[in-house]
């Protein structure tokens, strides 16, 4: 198995503190957000390589974080040439892009570079794999309507199977919502080759999901514990208040 991190974005709502540092690499706690991921990733004893695929403007830092890690797992950076908003490639193309480019043929555990949480991964990846052969994304129920709309909001059958997938709707149905969390085992990774080929939108992973459920099985893991989507500065210092006291 394989871990993507996905950490190409430019966090603008963050300046000035990501303007010439990566979100991921921000603090929090005793040590950048990038870290707390990489220690759950290390957990699953069938994860033997983990991507970070980042932008031109980033792959810099990213390259001197991973040559200073002492990781037994393998950690490499790859740069999607972008250089601003205006070119990126989108979530999804860049997940297109390490799958190709990195000729990727194993399962994948797809994470977003700015998800800190106190849940273990691990346990997402069993329920995956308890499942026949099918994506599994991560799911968190915020409690609160009002806040669900900044995300795309999921509803799930009594056996966990995603029936319904409303990207940012102005009157969400629940308050559980798609994290940035996925896995997608070898046998369905084709299916990216389907949706690039397809004028929908390159960007949020959640544009995949509500494409895929309607074609394939997919299942939702509910994750308990804290979490925090480090999205803009209210955010990002919340998570640095708290840590102490939330995340272990």
């Amino acid at each position: 198995m394989k871990a993507l991190i996905l950490a190409a974005g430019y966090a603008t709502r963050l300046y000035p503190l990501t303007k010439d540092k990566p979100k991921p690499l921000l603090p929090v706690g005793p040590k950048p957000i990038i870290n707390h991921i990489v220690d759950k990733i290390c957990k699953i004893k069938e994860i033997d390589g983990i991507y970070i695929v980042t932008n031109q403007k980033f792959a810099s830092n990213f390259k001197q974080w991973a040559e200073a890690q002492q990781q037994t797992i393998d950690i490499k950076v790859i740069n999607d040439g972008t250089t601003s908003n205006e070119d990126r490639l989108g979530a999804i193309g860049d997940i297109d892009l390490v799958l190709k480019s990195q000729h990727v043929k194993d399962d994948v555990l797809v994470i977003g570079g700015d998800n800190l949480l106190e849940a273990s991964l691990l346990e997402f990846i069993e329920f995956a794999k308890s499942k026949p052969v099918a994506s599994c994304l991560g799911l968190y129920d915020l409690g609160s309507k009002e806040v669900a709309t900044k995300y795309g909001v999921v509803g799930i059958d009594k056996d966990k199977r995603v029936i319904t997938f409303q990207e940012k709707p102005q009157q969400p149905a629940s308050t559980l919502i798609a994290m940035c969390i996925y896995f997608f085992p070898r046998q369905k990774l084709f299916l990216f080759d389907e949706y690039m080929a397809s004028p929908n939108p390159k960007d949020a992973p959640g544009n995949y999901i509500k494409w895929l459920y309607k074609r394939d099985v997919v299942y939702g893991y509910v994750f308990g514990g804290v979490w925090y989507d480090i999205g803009d500065m209210n955010s990002y210092n919340k998570a640095n208040e708290e840590f102490d006291k939330a995340i272990k």
